[in-house]
């Protein structure tokens, strides 16, 4: 695993993608973008678009399970996901748990004022920043294959 560089992180969903981005030095999360689009190719596109920009070492996927752990649906979709990255990009891909990511995130947004359908266009990008700053934070929570 890269010791430095960028970090993307990702929030999975069938409809939107929220995207984090950090440093591995600095270990800091913060928001970064929704992607909100359902064809593949066009997530790609996008997905493509940060990577270029942004240059990172690694990529983090978010693993959604219920909260007593076990995998679902959305849990087998994310893990393609991530096999997907790596697969169009050649980067390191991680996974971490992410339960409650986005009921932590819909929480801290609630808290700075911002409620209800004025959370829809970031409440993705701040549970990928959770995502990702979970990633930062704790090495023990950190799996490394999709």
């Amino acid at each position: 695993m890269p010791e430095a560089g960028t970090v993307l992180g990702f929030d999975f969903g069938e409809r939107r993608i929220g995207v984090a981005s950090g440093d591995l030095m600095l270990g800091i999360a913060h928001p970064l973008h929704t992607i909100d689009a359902i064809e593949t190719e066009v997530r790609f596109d996008q997905i493509a678009k940060l990577v270029k920009e942004w240059q990172p070492v690694q990529l983090i996927v978010g693993l959604p399970s219920s909260l007593d752990g076990e995998e679902h649906e959305l849990s087998r979709l994310a893990r393609r996901f991530a096999r997907r990255l790596h697969g169009r990009f050649g980067l390191p891909v991680g996974m971490i748990d992410e339960r409650l990511s986005s009921h932590d995130a819909s929480s801290a947004l609630n808290d700075i004022g911002l409620r209800g359908r004025r959370q829809k266009p970031v409440l993705d990008q701040v549970a990928a920043q959770r995502i990702l700053q979970a990633y930062f934070d704790d090495p023990l929570r950190r799996s490394v294959e999709p």
